[in-house]
């Protein structure tokens, strides 16, 4: 009898410390499953979290504008409004370091409309149309000295030509970290391209080469002239994110093909404030 009691009492010692065992390893799936499933939940919480604003056209109407300015001769001896000396830009850029403007590039604008992103205090962009050689010479160095950075639009006509960049010449710009942009084949105004061949002779080939010969996407646009009509701002649409005008409306459909800048003449640097102060809401 004593040998069937001790034998009845191994039986369900043994039962009982498998059912423990099994009890712990279920715990122990439930657990996994537990943190399986927090974890699912928090990648889904950080996609969230990560996922871009992305502005409707209303909203990018409302925000706050940036002052753009837009240069194009830089020499001595000329007096119109699309001209200033090496001495008067370099007052300008002065001025606008002295006061705390930072400058801005449009991939940076394009991300403050669009998604929201915080730019830096007192924000600027500065840009230069038509391929001159002096953007070259004497305007990127002097952005350079005071930590600037500008946006160059090509007129793709005048590459390689006397008293225009080089090839070489808006590639460096590139490379240095200045944007570059397109600004027409030989600045024929938008408003007259009627058909597709034109468009290609203006965009759609200056396109290609300017990117051939940076190495980079070309994404930004400058009307010739600063002209444009809703038609052709729906057409770059298609081919660019951004697209500046002058002092034009803007587009409601289009905000971003008809961003506004200011033509720089010849003013004092004190002037230059006030103008940018009067002309960007």
């Amino acid at each position: 009898m004593k040998t069937i009691n001790n034998l009845l009492f191994i039986i369900l010692t043994t039962l009982l410390l498998t059912g423990c065992t099994n009890n712990l390893k279920s715990k122990g799936n439930d657990q996994s499953q537990v943190i399986e499933g927090t974890d699912t939940i928090s990648i889904r919480a950080e996609s969230i979290v990560e996922a871009k604003v992305v502005n409707s056209a209303s909203k990018i109407l409302k925000k706050k504008e940036i002052p753009i300015l837009c240069y194009h001769r830089i020499e001595d001896g000329r007096n119109d409004i699309y001209s200033v000396s090496p001495a008067v830009l370099a007052s300008h850029l002065q001025i606008l370091s002295d006061s705390g403007f930072n400058s801005i590039l449009p991939d940076d604008l394009y991300d403050y409309l669009v998604h929201d992103v915080t730019l830096p205090d007192k924000p600027f962009m500065i840009t230069f149309d038509d391929s001159r050689i002096e953007h070259s010479t004497i305007a990127a160095p002097e952005l350079e000295k005071r930590n600037f950075k500008g946006a160059f639009f090509i007129m793709t006509v005048t590459n390689n030509k006397k008293n225009y960049m080089t090839n070489e010449e808006i590639s460096a710009l590139s490379d240095k970290g200045h944007t570059i942009g397109l600004h027409s084949w030989d600045h024929v105004m938008v408003t007259k391209y009627k058909d597709s061949t034109i468009w290609k002779q203006q965009v759609i080939d200056p396109l290609k080469r300017l990117e051939d010969m940076i190495d980079k996407p070309v994404e930004y646009w400058a009307y010739p002239n600063g002209v444009y009509d809703r038609e052709a701002a729906e057409e770059l649409d298609k081919h660019f994110k951004m697209s500046f005008v002058l002092l034009a409306k803007r587009d409601s459909v289009y905000p971003l093909q008809t961003i506004r800048r200011m033509i720089v003449p010849s003013d004092s640097p004190e002037r230059l404030l006030r103008r940018i102060s009067s002309t960007f809401n």
